[in-house]
């Protein structure tokens, strides 16, 4: 467990899974892979200071009858489907790995926090402050303060 400034701490890695990540998946994101060696840093810096490690990743069932509306006809028969529970798509990109004491959150939407249990998670494990490795673009937008990795990394125990 972390001590010190990172006591109520949580590093959320988010949608690091095959589909989003490699050229060619069905929800691939333009320029995700380059971020991957970044990701397997922060995640290493997170162990290593006991900071508990929250993966969320979409998983769906391949009818994706779980999906949102606007995506279904994504899961039409001889589609793709994208992170199909259970297909190598929805599995981390290499380089990352779920290890004991880590927690998986499955979403089905864009939001961790909309139709799951992480608020509930947080609150209950005293979690105050995130880390969180997604789109700083779109983080900055909405006003989220945004660090780059380097930071992250010298920013003490």
């Amino acid at each position: 467990m972390a001590s010190g400034k990172w006591r109520n701490t949580a590093l959320l890695v988010i949608d690091m899974q095959n589909d989003f990540i490699l050229p060619g998946g069905p929800m691939h994101v333009g320029g995700a892979q380059a971020i991957v060696p970044n990701v397997i840093k922060a995640v290493e810096v997170a162990r290593n200071r006991g900071i508990p490690i929250i993966w969320v990743v979409r998983e769906h069932d391949p009818s994706g009858r779980d999906a949102e509306l606007f995506r279904r006809h994504l899961y039409s028969p001889g589609k793709p489907k994208p992170t199909s529970k259970g297909s190598v798509g929805a599995e981390l990109v290499d380089g990352l790995v779920i290890e004991e004491g880590d927690y998986k959150l499955v979403k089905t939407r864009f939001s961790a926090f909309f139709n799951t249990n992480l608020h509930s998670y947080l609150q209950s494990n005293g979690i105050t402050s995130l880390v969180i490795t997604a789109n700083i673009f779109d983080m900055k937008n909405i006003g989220v303060i945004t660090a780059m990795l380097e930071e992250w990394c010298e920013s003490g125990h």
